[in-house]
């Protein structure tokens, strides 16, 4: 982790409101911002390992960061991708156990980090705020065991058009403009969101392109059809 190189308020914060600490009373973002620590993660740089003790949470200010687990095989499986607002590592603070996953910066990443002690300090003094984290853990555990259920049952084609709507909206937000928006991907990491061999990606990803779905740019992929992805997913 590089050293800081900038410092925000937790109360000025824009991306605030669109996370899970909107909910903070004006005491509870102070305790926040007077604990955390700030600092900039380079493409590939590790926020935390699979199987390590937490010793804080990490919320994003700028940048994206990649959730994923590693299998039996070596291989990895992407899990989601975390934006700006996103909040990492509570659920492990709150099982009070090892990180069950990898978090590693997809692009130059701001984050901010709060010790365990403080942020545990900060949830015992709030019931509001722990009731609304263990609402969230229980709700991304609901949408994964569906989403896993749903996937399962369809082609790698239609896994493909899924995740790139599900990309699109993740990357999306960061759009001022009407611009397409770009996602941003290695092929290895797309298809072990989709969960293929990357030689299957590079060929479906060429015919969504033969088919006009999609354009695409070395790594940078812009959709072009969302509805008729929309309709290959069978997202009706």
């Amino acid at each position: 982790m590089k050293s800081s190189k900038f410092f925000i308020e937790c109360a000025e914060c824009s991306v605030r409101k669109d996370s899970k600490l909107s909910s903070l009373c004006h005491a509870d973002v102070e305790k926040f911002s007077d604990s955390k620590s700030c600092a900039e993660y380079k493409k590939g740089q590790v926020l935390f390992h699979e199987g390590t003790r937490p010793l804080g949470v990490f919320c994003l200010n700028h940048g994206k960061v990649k959730v994923f687990k590693t299998g039996f095989d070596g291989k990895d499986q992407i899990i989601k991708i975390s934006r700006a607002g996103d909040l990492l590592g509570y659920k492990a603070m709150i099982s009070e156990d090892t990180y069950s996953v990898t978090a590693e910066a997809l692009e130059d990443t701001k984050v901010c980090f709060v010790p365990k002690g403080d942020f545990l300090s900060i949830l015992d003094g709030s019931p509001h705020f722990n009731n609304i984290l263990l609402r969230e853990a229980c709700k991304e555990l609901g949408v994964m065991t569906e989403s896993l259920t749903s996937l399962a049952q369809k082609s790698v084609r239609e896994r493909l058009a899924v995740t790139l709507l599900m990309l699109n909206d993740t990357y999306g937000l960061d759009i001022q403009d009407e611009t397409p928006v770009e996602i941003n991907l290695t092929r290895e990491d797309l298809a072990n969101i989709v969960g293929t061999a990357t030689e299957t990606i590079i060929r479906l990803l060429h015919d969504f392109k033969e088919e006009k779905l999609i354009e695409s740019k070395g790594r940078k992929i812009k959709i072009l059809e969302p509805k008729k992805l929309i309709k290959i997913g069978q997202l009706y």
